[in-house]
């Protein structure tokens, strides 16, 4: 009988790493079933998804809107183990949504693969007790989170991360040789605002104040805007409401606006503007220099993110480039950061805009941060996460049955 893996990914970043575990798990074996909760792309991959989860993901206290929702699927989804248990279930990312199903099938008896590992190192590491608990084995997608895992008694192992898997780019270092305009008075610059509605709505309106900014001291700037198929309408909204009393009008003479053209528009960049989170990464991959930034309301970060949060530095790449002991701890400062980063980013935007405009001002910063990507992308660009992943995903079943 073949084995039967139930997947549960809830954000579109975690369908598509899933999608990507799922071929590598056909790949190890042809007569695997795979089903779950996702999206599009595990679909596409094979596998057969019984409840659409990512269409309507979100992050902070816009995901409250989703406890409903994850609290009908956690019921049907143990409905369905008391007839269809599967033999191993893997966890994708999204540990407010995972939790509840690693409990659920650590209390059916089926084994659980948590892959990217939930960020306990940066906040909650109250969660640790119940981690330890219900994931059997966790697949860690930063090099420092298997030391700080298996510190903590949970069975951790580094497999590399999945964007070296799903992206085709140019070698490391060869983006970071070339800058992306060749005149310092026409800069070209990236305002990258997020793959999520949420994030748009919140860091474009802010971005668009920095480029105002920007307009002001290189009149020949451009800025080019890739966006995803749910933050389009909210960037052409705002760029299209921009009053012709700004110095950004016409909008058409300063903005280049095109779906899914990031890998076609980062490499042309002198500078970004980014959202934090996986997009620092991709950013990397192509050399290109980066502001990090992220908006957050500042009576909840003040009353709570404060004190439950425990690094002060977010960057994905920041974290990456420091030490893995330090990174775990949370003691990484912005004196360490190969980027720099406003999080959370609320008041006044001079801070960011000043930044950029010094950035621009001065090349030789521009080249200094492109050689700091390229040699921590070299360290780092080593595809096989999945295959990795899914190596582990066949011992644990192996494991179960025996075989």
């Amino acid at each position: 009988m073949p084995g039967r893996v139930f997947i549960t990914a809830a954000e579109v970043s975690g369908d598509l790493h899933a999608s990507h575990l799922i071929r590598a798990l056909r790949d190890a074996s042809h007569d695997l079933l795979i089903e779950g909760h996702g999206g599009p792309r595990m679909r596409q991959a094979g596998a057969t998804i019984h409840h659409e989860t990512t269409a309507n993901a979100a992050m902070g206290v816009s995901a409250l809107g989703r406890v409903r929702e994850m609290l009908g699927l956690v019921r049907w989804t143990k409905r369905y183990f008391r007839k269809n248990r599967p033999d191993l279930h893997i966890c994708v990312d999204s540990p407010a949504l995972n939790f509840h199903f690693a409990k659920l099938a650590h209390a059916a008896g089926v084994p659980v693969l948590y892959y990217v590992a939930p960020q306990l190192w940066a906040w909650r590491e109250g969660r640790m007790k119940k981690l330890r608990k219900w994931v059997d084995r966790m697949a860690c997608i930063l090099p420092f989170e298997e030391g700080y895992f298996r510190g903590h008694a949970v069975e951790a192992t580094f497999v590399g991360h999945p964007l070296f898997d799903e992206l085709h780019k140019t070698p490391p270092g060869e983006a970071a040789s070339a800058p992306g305009s060749s005149s310092p008075s026409h800069p070209i610059v990236g305002l990258l605002a997020g793959s999520r509605k949420s994030e748009a709505a919140k860091n474009f309106p802010r971005m668009l104040a920095v480029a105002e900014r920007i307009r002001g001291r290189f009149a020949n700037v451009k800025f080019l805007l890739p966006t995803t198929e749910a933050t389009d309408p909210i960037v052409r909204g705002a760029v299209g409401a921009i009053p012709p009393s700004s110095i950004l009008h016409p909008p058409s003479s300063y903005f280049d606006i095109q779906p899914n053209t990031f890998d076609q528009a980062v490499p042309r960049c002198d500078l970004v503007i980014t959202v934090s989170g996986t997009a620092t990464l991709h950013v990397a991959l192509h050399g290109t220099p980066m502001i990090i930034v992220y908006h957050g309301n500042p009576l909840l970060w003040n009353a709570l993110g404060r004190w439950l949060i425990k690094t002060r530095t977010y960057g994905l790449i920041n974290l990456l480039a420091a030490d893995p002991l330090l990174a775990a701890s949370g003691r990484v400062t912005p004196a360490m950061h190969v980027a720099p980063e406003f999080i959370p980013w609320y008041g006044p935007t001079d801070p960011v805009a000043d930044h950029a405009i010094d950035l621009l001002e001065h090349p030789e910063k521009l080249a200094a941060q492109r050689a700091r990507l390229a040699e921590l992308v070299g360290r780092l660009s080593h595809p096989g996460a999945s295959a990795n992943a899914a190596r582990m995903a066949m011992e644990m079943m192996a494991e179960r049955t025996g075989k």
